[in-house]
């Protein structure tokens, strides 16, 4: 479930940041499967540094706190890896 909520929360945090930054944004699709993919790389680092995340969601731990830290890794994750894309894609164009 933990891991659900982090590619749902990256998805909406990359086209958040799209949003934001619109030097960077891919646009809706592609925001959304970078969103994805950098929320659950998101998640998995968090569980990683034992700060929650998937791991606690596989222990059981299915608590607010678990919950809100899935959302925030996978959002911020989801945020920066569309930014990354973004940032290599414009320095490609030059």
């Amino acid at each position: 479930m933990e891991l659900i909520i982090s590619l749902i929360a990256g998805a909406l945090g990359g086209n958040a940041a799209g949003g934001l930054l619109k030097n960077l944004s891919q646009g809706p699709v592609l925001n959304s499967i970078l969103g994805i993919v950098g929320g659950g790389i998101g998640g998995q680092i968090l569980s990683m540094l034992g700060a929650g995340g998937v791991a606690a969601g596989a222990a059981g731990g299915m608590d607010i706190g678990s919950i809100v830290g899935s959302i925030v890794s996978g959002g911020v994750g989801g945020g920066a890896l569309m930014a990354i894309v973004g940032v290599i894609r414009n320095m490609m164009a030059k």
